[in-house]
């Protein structure tokens, strides 16, 4: 973009009458910063499916109030197009959506703001009074028959971010034909002279906006304890196994302890630090249940109370995290050995009490680890990869409820998402906490801990190992230079990334290519911009663009006979990934 679009951008933005004294005094001191200026207003942030996400700055490349306006008129827009023009169904009840948000700064006022724009449409909003988990959102906007929803989030990113999901009916997060309606429309309108919105009291007062609270919660919460299969089991441990629970500041503060204590858990130690909501994450870098410096605090009350199992959610409650006792340490799992612990578990605990559907389903994305693979073949249940994003996951539940012949029994992504059940179709952090810790009472009256079942699993089904590195690349080239490392690679097919390239799985065209052979055949899956490497001696490569930061991911899995062969098979492929992607 020229600098005069830019300028004239950052001009426009300046002199509108639409803008808040503070965003005003905000842009006027970056006046004489011109990298700072085209960094706003070059581009704008990008609504995809994820929806947005973005530091919040005033600016079209920042999360505020004006882009959560406009892109809550562009998917008001989608409502009316949907509805055939018309907003209102059967009975003239307006058409609805379901707004969550999170512990984040400027949460509450970005869900109001959406709220308003929605009302001033014509739809009502159901909004719930306070924070509550992403789970949540996907079981309530089902629940109040919405036709689609929202959450302000930015999921586990640092504090000077936030994010806007959007939801469609099925209680998914919406599919790339949607995003894109929301897109076309927040680039053709103007942002502050074609988005309508209304007062916040005015809409409550007449019905558009309806709060949600308790009453969502109980039934939220009975479904989630409906997923219990080790009730047994807790009975029998629960005087004497103790848990630590963090929630980040987050959501999970009250759901959680909540849902652990109905389900008969009875020591129940939580980080009072971490318990205080507080979108500046003051204890953690980076609330993200995948690193161990946010479990610093638990681990010390670990410590001192003896306990075995700590479990962490992150600020929306959708990912859930956990650190366990390994002799005289405190290892941080993987979201990959929660993923296949869990599905074991479940497995073996519905085998015991015959509640095991003869066409049971496991459901996980193609980046996860292929251990569940071979769990699910060693135990006769059916398994079906799917592209990276839970919304693929929801897709399948919908699709085994719709067409019938399967019975969905567990999802998980290798980031820290879990689901079972079909209340929601989105990861799960309260049901995953509550498996957890059933789970820990299983392998507890056996003697064991969870770092032992994880290791007894390694030994049954062989050493899977994994390990993701992203490869940054900031600035206004960075989606370049990702863009043209795709098409690079996509061209020139590399014939060894640490041990030989077999196949090929480009899911941007849905063909897989045979390298020794030439033979193609279908992947069977969606469009998406990931290159999919199987390589000899159980290796796995995957190359992956990040939807929502300037990075490329890359994902290794390997396999071998013991931990050091695995481990060598992984540092072997990681290193060529760094000479392909560095």
């Amino acid at each position: 973009m020229a600098q005069d679009t830019y300028m004239m951008n950052y001009e426009k933005w300046l002199e509108s009458p639409a803008l808040s004294d503070a965003d005003r005094e905000e842009l006027a001191l970056i006046r004489d910063d011109d990298q700072e200026i085209r960094e706003r207003f070059t581009q704008m942030l990008s609504f995809g499916t994820a929806g947005l996400r973005g530091i919040m700055r005033a600016g079209l490349n920042g999360m505020n109030v004006y882009m959560v306006r406009l892109a809550t008129q562009g998917l008001a827009e989608l409502i009316i197009e949907e509805t055939g023009g018309m907003v209102h169904s059967t009975n003239d009840v307006p058409a609805s959506v379901a707004i969550a948000y999170d512990s984040r700064n400027n949460s509450p006022a970005f869900a109001e703001e959406a709220a308003c724009v929605l009302a001033a449409n014509g739809i009502r909003a159901y909004l719930f009074e306070s924070l509550r988990p992403t789970p949540e959102l996907s079981f309530a906007l089902r629940e109040t028959g919405s036709i689609a929803g929202i959450n302000i989030t930015a999921s586990h990113n640092t504090k000077e971010y936030n994010g806007y999901k959007a939801y469609w009916s099925d209680g998914a997060q919406c599919a790339p034909e949607q995003a894109s309606k929301v897109a076309e429309v927040m680039h053709r309108i103007d942002i502050f002279k074609d988005v309508k919105t209304m007062d916040y009291q005015a809409a409550v007062d007449d019905g558009r906006i309806v709060l949600m609270g308790e009453a969502m919660d109980e039934k939220y919460m009975t479904q989630v304890l409906a997923q219990s299969v080790g009730a047994e089991y807790v009975k029998k441990a629960a005087d004497d196994l103790k848990i630590i629970y963090t929630p980040f500041h987050g959501t999970g503060y009250i759901l959680v302890p909540e849902v652990l204590q109905r389900l008969g858990m009875k020591h129940i130690i939580t980080v009072p630090e971490q318990m205080v909501i507080d979108g500046d994450f003051p204890t953690v870098k980076s609330p993200n249940p995948e690193y161990r410096e946010g479990f610093d605090l638990a681990v010390e009350l670990a410590k001192k109370n003896n306990v075995d199992l700590i479990i962490g959610t992150d600020p929306d409650g959708d990912r859930c995290g956990v650190v366990v006792r390994d002799g005289d340490e405190y290892k941080t799992f993987t979201g990959n050995q929660i993923g296949v612990l869990l599905l074991d578990y479940l497995i073996r605990a519905r085998k015991e009490q015959g509640t095991l559907a003869d066409d049971s389903v496991a459901v996980k994305s193609v980046v996860s680890t292929t251990m569940a693979d071979r769990i699910c073949e060693v135990q006769g249940v059916e398994i079906m990869n799917v592209l990276t994003g839970f919304k693929y996951i929801g897709e399948k539940i919908k699709e085994f409820e719709e067409n019938g012949g399967h019975t969905f029994l567990f999802g998980f992504e290798e980031s820290m998402g879990y689901l079972t059940g079909s209340y929601a179709r989105d990861k799960d952090a309260v049901v995953a906490s509550m498996l957890i810790a059933e789970m820990a009472c299983y392998y507890y009256l056996q003697g064991k801990t969870l770092a032992d079942a994880i290791n007894e699993l390694y030994a049954t089904y062989g050493y899977y190992r994994e390990k993701v590195v992203s490869f940054v690349f900031e600035g206004l080239d960075g989606q370049e230079k990702m863009k043209k490392i795709m098409e690079d690679l996509r061209e020139h097919a590399p014939a060894e990334i640490g041990s030989k390239v077999l196949r090929v799985r480009d899911f941007s065209t849905g063909v897989i290519t045979d390298l020794a052979t030439g033979e193609t055949s279908e992947t069977g899956l969606p469009k998406s911009n990931i290159l999919f490497y199987d390589l000899a001696d159980k290796g796995t490569a995957i190359i992956r663009p990040s939807g929502t930061e300037p990075k490329i991911k890359f994902y290794i899995m390997a396999a071998g006979d013991s931990v050091e062969e695995a481990d060598a098979k992984v540092a072997a492929i990681e290193a060529a990934g760094a000479a392909l992607l560095g």
